[in-house]
């Protein structure tokens, strides 16, 4: 617990320090953000590639604090390519297509370096229950890896979101390896932390720096990572439902974002003004109070995942299909599946 507290701190020591160093870099190389759309809330030219200050404090922490095994320089090395691509499509743009080669080719680091779901337990056996992936393991882990990567990213529209939903996702999988007895998983993890709340003071409205895709795909990609190596590995926990609470509020927003493109007849990666956080600013409340309660949602999930780590499988399922339900209930009647406010 001591070198997970140290290795927090100096985290986001580095993150704070460096954060600066990289917003002068940002203005310098003209990677700005000009809000020349009604999705955007800022209405100032801001800063990008903030994230570069956190890959650079997760990445030199995790050199200090971790033994340099084949996991670690696989997510040092695939993180590095995500951070690339991020820093590319803050300075130029980037296709949506280019993206994805860039996260496939990261993701298939990761399992190169051994990273991958191997397997899921089945909730309704005795025992284990385990499910062996096979072959099938490959694609699982690529859809999952990828799909974590983007969902990040598709939250980050308010000052402070994004970089404190994953705060608060990294806390959760602490609590969570912590219990599951994986050590090195609890020390990444509150490095992870540290770097996010190390950037929250820059980032938090009002804002002076944006992290851009450089931070969101990041961080998008970490919690994949961890989560795989965290908790996915374990036999003892329901391993697929754990790090889908932790990650629910990102997970479900993007989900309902990609049924609405395709009801209507939109292209999944274009931009929209109907998110979660879009619809609660439209309903009067302010940027900080909407950012508030989408954290306290992010808490909420995340204790929940905490608490299903011991819970029986079958029971856990049912709560989960009931909460699954009860969240596309809500989406229906608050038109997320629409264009527009409801």
């Amino acid at each position: 617990m001591e070198r997970s507290i140290i290795s927090f701190c100096i985290a986001a020591f580095l993150v704070l320090i460096t954060t600066p160093l990289v917003e002068k870099l940002a203005w310098k190389m003209n990677v700005v953000d000009i809000p020349k759309d009604n999705r955007r809330v800022h209405k100032d030219p801001m800063p990008l590639m903030g994230g570069l200050s956190i890959y650079i404090g997760t990445t030199i922490s995790s050199l200090l604090f971790l033994p340099l095994n084949k996991s670690l320089l696989s997510i040092i090395l695939a993180s590095t390519i995500i951070v690339l691509s991020g820093i590319i499509d803050d300075a130029k743009g980037m296709s949506p297509k280019l993206k994805i080669i860039f996260q496939l080719i990261s993701a298939m680091v990761l399992i190169f370096g051994g990273i991958k779901i191997n397997f899921i337990t089945n909730p309704f056996a005795n025992g284990n229950g385990l499910l062996n992936l096979g072959w099938f393991s490959i694609p699982i882990t690529l859809f999952w890896i990828i799909g974590i990567t983007n969902t990040l990213n598709l939250i980050d529209g308010l000052d402070g979101l994004a970089v404190g939903v994953a705060m608060i996702s990294s806390i959760s999988l602490i609590l969570v390896a912590s219990k599951l007895g994986n050590t090195q998983v609890v020390t990444l993890a509150a490095i992870m932390s540290g770097a996010c709340l190390g950037f929250l003071p820059f980032n938090f409205n009002p804002a002076r720096i944006f992290m851009g895709d450089t931070g969101a795909l990041f961080l998008g990609f970490m919690l994949a990572s961890i989560s795989i190596e965290g908790v996915m590995k374990s036999v003892a926990t329901i391993s697929i439902m754990v790090p889908i609470f932790i990650l629910a509020l990102p997970i479900f927003d993007t989900t309902f974002a990609i049924c609405r493109r395709i009801l209507n007849r939109k292209p999944i990666t274009a931009g929209d003004k109907s998110h979660l956080h879009h619809r609660l600013i439209g309903t009067g409340y302010s940027q900080r109070d909407t950012v508030l309660i989408l954290y306290s949602i992010s808490i909420i999930f995340g204790n929940f995942s905490v608490l299903v780590v011991d819970a029986h499988r079958s029971r856990t399922v049912l709560i989960s299909m009931i909460l699954v339900t009860i969240a596309i209930i809500i989406a229906l009647r608050r038109g997320m599946f629409n264009d527009g406010f409801k």
